[in-house]
């Protein structure tokens, strides 16, 4: 039986130019395309979390005009800021088709990253107005 020695042995104790260069162009090609998906996904969660709080002020303004009946007299707008970020609202009415329904359409914009964005959320509401002493009547 023969035993290897050490003079026989060829040992090798890195890497070839190829093999780093090959490595380099992967890195390079990779590193970019992860960075622009991170940009994307942040966007993204931006954007929703601004949707979701949109979303919340259009809530609040149709639920404000529904119970103070404020919304006969017209159109109204304004701006509700929440943190760093200015949410403009708009509301509209439009005769509805059927009964004596109005649409109520609060539409709510706001700008993230540098792009505009809007929410638009609709309900049907009576113009019957209550006033004191009058039993309120259910459509």
């Amino acid at each position: 039986m023969k035993f290897a020695t050490a003079t026989n042995q060829k040992t090798s104790a890195g890497f070839t130019l190829a093999e780093v260069l090959a490595a380099l162009l992967f890195l390079a090609i990779v590193i970019p395309a992860a960075i622009e998906a991170m940009h994307v996904a942040t966007l993204a969660g931006d954007v929703a979390a601004r949707k979701g709080a949109a979303a919340r002020v259009a809530e609040k303004v149709l639920n404000e005009s529904i119970v103070l009946t404020n919304w006969n007299g017209g159109g109204q707008s304004g701006t509700v800021t929440e943190g760093a970020v200015d949410y403009h609202w708009k509301l509209t009415q439009q005769t509805w088709t059927e009964n004596d329904f109005q649409l109520l359409t609060a539409q709510v914009t706001f700008s993230a990253q540098g792009k505009d964005y809007g929410v638009k959320i609709s309900t049907l509401a009576t113009a019957d107005v209550q006033t004191p002493g009058q039993a309120m009547t259910v459509h």
